[in-house]
């Protein structure tokens, strides 16, 4: 959905509600340009949220350039 400046400002309450309801974007604009977009806010997880499940299931390396030789034995 699209709407200018001009009309937005007087439609504004009833837009946001529909937002809000209907999860739609409204692109606002100006002379015909888009300068806006109005959409429902989403919650983003933090980066602990987000990688909870990995924790302690990664292995750090201080030189991660090192062989791994000993792990795949004197096959190679």
């Amino acid at each position: 959905m699209q709407i200018s400046k001009s009309k937005l400002k007087s439609k504004l309450l009833e837009i946001l509600r529909e937002v809000e309801s209907e999860n739609t974007e409204v692109i606002v604009t100006d002379r015909g340009k888009p300068v806006a977009k109005i959409s429902k806010f989403q919650n983003v997880p933090t980066t602990e949220e987000l990688f909870q499940d990995l924790r302690g299931q990664v292995k750090y390396f201080e030189n991660p350039t090192t062989s791994t030789r000993e792990e795949w034995g004197d096959e190679i």
